[in-house]
């Protein structure tokens, strides 16, 4: 599923629009990444699916902050 592990960004549904104004359904991604991240306190690389804002949040806060205040769901690291 397309879901960010750290800020947990989903995507969403929105329209394409054309320039007669129709309408037709389309889904917004979000910008995911699978990334290796190495984590000082257990001395391994833990793989995320992060997202952009994801990995901005990671790189300011630090791994363990971030695991800890994920809005995913959570499971083992």
């Amino acid at each position: 599923m397309k879901i960010c592990e750290i800020t947990g960004k989903v995507a969403v549904v929105g329209n394409n629009v054309s320039h007669s104004n129709h309408k037709t359904k389309r889904k917004f991604n979000p910008n995911l990444k699978t990334k290796r991240f190495w984590s000082e306190e257990e001395g391994r690389w833990i793989t995320l699916k992060v997202s952009a804002a994801g990995m901005k949040t990671i790189n300011k806060n630090g791994l363990a902050a971030a695991l800890k205040n994920a809005a995913a769901a959570k499971k083992v690291y």
